[in-house]
């Protein structure tokens, strides 16, 4: 199985469709498979008190304001969709509620995406499973009972997933990685495809995650890591997704198959090399 790599757009475009456009264009160019946002039905998610807090930013002086800036509406999805596939680059997003869900759906995108604070609301993870299409489940901030019971949710209802082993830290610190908990998961879950959505600033613990046999990378994308946003400081500028996107298909060809065979090339230096070798 390739690598598939997705360059987690998420809010860093910052509710401006030209900044959309430049990531997703920039995302293919580094040779990412996919796009994915977050995508939230803000009445939803949030309490009216929480919504009324001030908070400064550049859309007004409250939660709410701050919160609905940051989203793209159904029409501004459209002409995401529209750039994707002008560009040739699959998108998604991380739905919050099912409303969020329901217009993905509309839109016809190729898998869901369940973030990882999404991980324990059951219903949630009902009403995703039942559309039975390729899920990426988050797994931060939870423990095995948590993902137990997804697991469980999403082979009830037949849902292909893969489990993408995440630190919901921002930015999360290397020793905090904890790359061999994909390990556990193999071992836990049999046969389950595996992927790793990582925060951290640098691409090494994506890397380790390919050797230790995640198929799958998610990692957050900005144009500039100074930028507005609070998820700007754990993602990768261009340069940094031109590598990891290099060096985790690298590490993937390398590791190979595991079946021990002779090559052809191999077998023509035996001849020079084993000088023992008698053809009578």
């Amino acid at each position: 199985m390739n690598i598939y790599i997705i360059g987690e757009i998420g809010i860093n475009a910052n509710g401006d469709l030209k900044q959309a456009h430049d990531l997703i264009k920039m995302a293919k160019q580094c040779g990412a498979d996919a796009v994915k946002f977050q995508k939230r039905d803000v009445e939803t998610v949030y309490t009216p008190e929480y919504l009324a807090l001030p908070r400064e930013s550049p859309w007004g002086s409250t939660q709410r304001d701050q919160k609905a800036g940051l989203e793209f509406s159904e029409t501004d999805y459209r002409k995401i969709d529209a750039f994707c596939k002008y560009e040739g680059i699959e998108w998604s997003a991380s739905a919050w509620d099912y409303e969020s869900v329901c217009m993905l759906e509309m839109l016809n995108v190729p898998w869901h995406k369940v973030a990882s604070p999404m991980l324990t609301n059951r219903l949630f993870l009902e009403q995703v499973a039942q559309h039975q299409k390729l899920t990426f489940i988050s797994t931060g901030m939870s423990t095995w009972n948590d993902v137990d019971d997804a697991v469980a949710i999403f082979n009830y209802h037949k849902c292909p997933f893969v489990l993408m082993h995440c630190v919901s830290m921002y930015p999360c610190p290397e020793s905090a990685c904890n790359i061999r908990v994909l390990d556990e998961m193999k071992a836990r879950y049999p046969g389950v495809a595996l992927g790793y959505s990582g925060h951290e600033v640098g691409i090494l613990p994506s890397i380790l995650a390919v050797a230790s046999g995640a198929t799958v990378i998610e990692r957050h994308i900005t144009l500039d890591r100074a930028m507005y946003g609070s998820d700007q400081a754990a993602s990768l500028e261009k340069r940094g997704l031109e590598l990891l996107v290099k060096y985790c298909r690298d590490v993937h060809e390398a590791l190979g198959d595991g079946v021990k065979r002779i090559l052809d090339e191999e077998m023509e230096n035996a001849k020079k090399l084993r000088y023992w070798r008698h053809d009578g």
